[in-house]
């Protein structure tokens, strides 16, 4: 017998806030700090709180540049959180397809 896929789910990007993250990076090069606070709708200090653990797993690339004298974080999807990302969505896809309708 087999191990079922849900062994394989990344427990990094498992939790919801940062499936939301991953997800919305994803679609894009990068997106502003703001922008995605407000598309997945939590505070400052969860984002933050997620990100960092995205960054220091190797999976979220932070910029922070000046647009005067105001500072703006950039995210974006390294390869590595890229890959990370369509491998948990292809093991996500191999537990739904697997499942027995009713």
């Amino acid at each position: 017998m087999t191990a079922h896929p849900r062994h394989e789910l990344d427990e990094i990007i498992h939790a919801p806030v940062r499936l939301s993250i991953m997800a919305a990076l994803a679609a894009a090069d990068k997106a502003e700090f703001r922008f995605l606070r407000d598309t997945i709708e939590v505070s400052d200090s969860l984002l933050s709180k997620h990100i960092l653990t995205l960054e220091e797993a190797g999976y979220v690339h932070v910029e922070k540049t000046f647009v005067g004298k105001r500072a703006r974080t950039w995210l974006s999807l390294t390869d590595r959180g890229r890959k990370a990302f369509e491998t948990y969505t292809d093991v996500l896809r191999r537990i739904v397809e697997a499942t027995p309708r009713a």
